[in-house]
């Protein structure tokens, strides 16, 4: 009888972790992807404030994509290994793409800020080729600035091997016998170009606009309101969030930004509704 009592249990507490990491990677893709395709077939989408939503929507599918599946990888290995070169690109693109996060959210907010404060000179602004132009340089102008300290910390000499991070991010540098002046000096303009300048645009634009909507009706306090608080939410949400704690910058982020378009612009949650309630009418 005591031998039948002698059970050995195992604690699979990584197995969990890897189920809702998994899970919550799983959700990121599906909810962002979701809104993206949402407005790509709808033509009545196929506007300017709509396509900066995709695009930010998107970026954060290719961040998610960066980490979770190295993060996923390292739940079920035995040692959490990576190459020094391997960890410098995810470094890189990680960085890359929060640079553009900042950069999209400056170029939503001048969107905004033209339709509200300019509307007569919205259309010829607003053309297709100046959003492209928006849209490549929020992606290529972070990719190539970041490309020359990530360039120059190749070949740099390490003393610590030990990197006790989730993902590999600026403590990495911690890991070179000598600092290189030079790439200090592009991170620190990186950090000005890429955060400081786009947040005083953005807070800049918003105060224009809300002294041009002061000065207005109701009706167009209320259009404003629709339309930029979600910028807002999400400008504040990234920023804190980013600053605060890595894990829930990778983790919360990718999935608050579906919700609070999906919830709070009115034309991506109405197709929201006659996708998951076609019988309801909207």
């Amino acid at each position: 009888m005591d031998e039948d009592l002698n059970v050995t249990f195992i604690i699979l507490g990584g197995f969990v972790y890897f189920v809702i990491m998994f899970t919550a990677y799983i959700l990121i893709i599906c909810s962002n992807s979701t809104i993206v395709c949402l407005i790509v077939i709808h033509k009545n989408l196929h506007e300017p404030m709509y396509i900066f939503i995709a695009a930010l929507l998107m970026n954060s599918v290719l961040y998610s994509t960066n980490i979770y599946p190295k993060i996923l990888f390292d739940v079920l290995s035995e040692k959490q290994i990576i190459s020094y070169s391997a960890c410098l690109f995810q470094f890189y693109v990680c960085y890359s793409l929060a640079a553009s996060e900042f950069l999209l959210l400056a170029a939503m907010a001048y969107d905004r800020y033209v339709s509200i404060c300019k509307p007569l000179q919205y259309p010829t602004i607003m053309r297709k080729r100046n959003i492209c132009i928006l849209l490549v340089v929020a992606w290529i102008l972070p990719a190539g600035q970041f490309a020359v300290p990530i360039g120059l910390s190749a070949n740099v000499e390490l003393c610590e091997y030990s990197f006790q991070e989730v993902i590999c991010n600026s403590a990495l540098l911690k890991l070179q016998c000598e600092k290189s002046r030079v790439s200090s000096l592009y991170f620190t303009v990186a950090f000005v170009n890429f955060l400081i300048l786009p947040v005083l645009f953005i807070l800049f634009t918003y105060i224009r606009i809300f002294i041009i909507t002061y000065r207005s009706g109701r009706e167009v306090r209320r259009k404003a309101a629709q339309t930029c608080l979600p910028h807002l939410i999400i400008l504040i949400n990234f920023s804190c969030f980013a600053s605060f704690d890595i894990l829930l910058a990778i983790l919360y982020h990718p999935l608050f930004n579906p919700i609070i378009y999906g919830l709070k612009m009115k034309e991506i949650h109405k197709n929201l509704r006659k996708l998951f309630c076609p019988g309801k009418t909207v």
